[in-house]
């Protein structure tokens, strides 16, 4: 027997691209579904809110999905109407999933991270969104 060793293979699942990737992926196949079918109209396959199944109130992200048919298709003021929050949200989320991806792609983990005092702002933020809506 020879004295040789063979390096370990890194698995693919493990390259920093692999979960951006992968997101942009699905996030892309979800817009290709959703762009084909009106959610305003009942009768698509598309997930409920479990807290509203619950419930009966919306939560901070219902809305989501019709907001994003709406801007899809150029309607901004319906989407404004769907959910302003998270339309006024989505440019930063879409800033921080560029990030990600841009760093995967390039061989780097990358992980946001929120200091406490910037989490219980969003915690209130949501909050605040979820009361203003469920009263009005």
């Amino acid at each position: 027997m020879t004295g040789t060793s063979v390096a370990p293979r890194r698995s693919l699942l493990r390259h920093p691209a692999t979960a951006p990737s992968a997101v942009l992926a699905a996030g892309a196949a979800g817009a290709v579904y959703l762009y084909n079918i009106d959610p305003h109209e009942p009768g698509h396959v598309l997930p409920q809110c479990p807290f509203r199944m619950l419930t009966g109130l919306l939560c901070p992200a219902c809305g989501g999905t019709r907001m994003v048919y709406d801007l899809m298709h150029g309607h901004f003021a319906e989407a404004w109407l769907d959910n302003r929050a998270l339309l006024l949200a989505s440019p930063y989320a879409l800033v921080l999933l560029g990030r990600w991806a841009w760093a995967g792609l390039h061989g780097r983990r990358w992980r946001p991270t929120l200091s406490p005092r910037a989490q219980l702002a969003v915690l209130a933020v949501a909050l605040a969104w979820t009361v203003a809506r469920n009263i009005a």
